[in-house]
């Protein structure tokens, strides 16, 4: 049975219900994965890409402000420096910090790629967003703050089933994109079909402006990526919720980051 809503075509196996992504669907996934790789491998090797971060640096509250300039004084001219700021995780208190970005980094010299598997047509899974209440968050462990979590704002549920098991997975704002972590057997496994082990993120294409209102989605974890903690110590990424978990591996997407001459984040 073939359904359309909103203009997306899925279909739905008769004998357990299952939503399937369609043909068409799966064809135009498979058709934009190389491209999507080659700006992945590209991106993390940007003078502010994922593995030129070398230095986070958080503020005293009482310290005297510090710009990006101010952070550049006495730095080589290969590196760039950004602010940011967050929520302190035991405080709650607003905190201000100072990244450096070198696109000379130790990490970009010694960058061999990012493994991944082949592209598989079966892990384009189609799926149901859900809103709930605009003010629902999630705590969200994160991979730096020792054990503490984070309160995120996530804006639906997604649901789907995959080989007759029921899922729910919660994906969180990330600026206005669904920003899916979720974890799989195959996190940390040795040999050639180990993934990073703290899990892997996916992108969840649904407008903000989409996110009050219930339809379809889809999965594609052939474009699931290792997250940036996965490229420099210096990021602090949120790790799977319990109900983000898969028990069996996901052989699908980027696997791991690997580097040539013995080089490690470490």
């Amino acid at each position: 049975m073939r359904i359309v809503e909103n203009g997306m075509v899925m279909t739905s196996t008769a004998s357990t219900g299952e939503l399937r992504a369609s043909t068409e669907q799966r064809e135009a996934a498979r058709f934009g994965w190389p491209e999507w790789r080659a700006a992945r491998l590209a991106s993390v090797v940007a003078p502010t890409g994922n593995l030129a971060l070398v230095e986070t640096r958080w503020l005293d509250s009482d310290a005297p402000a510090l710009s990006a300039e101010d952070a550049l004084v006495g730095q080589p001219d290969t590196v760039t420096a950004t602010v940011l700021a967050r929520t302190n995780a035991a405080t709650g208190q607003p905190e201000r910090g100072i990244r450096l970005w070198d696109a000379a980094s130790p990490s970009i010299m010694n960058f061999d790629s990012v493994t991944a598997w082949d592209f598989n047509p079966e892990w384009v899974v189609s799926a149901v967003f859900t809103p709930v209440d605009a003010d629902r968050t999630i705590p969200f462990e994160h991979i730096r703050d020792n054990g503490g979590t984070r309160d995120l704002v996530v804006p639906g549920d997604i649901t789907f089933t995959r080989d007759g098991v029921d899922y729910t997975f919660s994906a969180f704002d990330d600026d206005g994109t669904l920003l899916l972590v979720f974890g799989d057997a195959s996190n940390g496994a040795t040999g050639a079909d180990g993934s990073y082990e703290a899990g892997r993120f996916l992108f969840v294409h649904r407008d903000a402006s989409e996110f009050g209102v219930a339809g379809p989605v889809v999965l594609d974890f052939n474009r699931a990526f290792v997250p940036p903690c996965g490229f420099s110590i210096h990021y602090n990424c949120p790790l799977p919720p319990r109900n983000n978990r898969f028990s069996f591996p996901v052989e699908a997407g980027e696997k791991a980051v690997v580097f040539s001459g013995g080089h490690s984040l470490y």
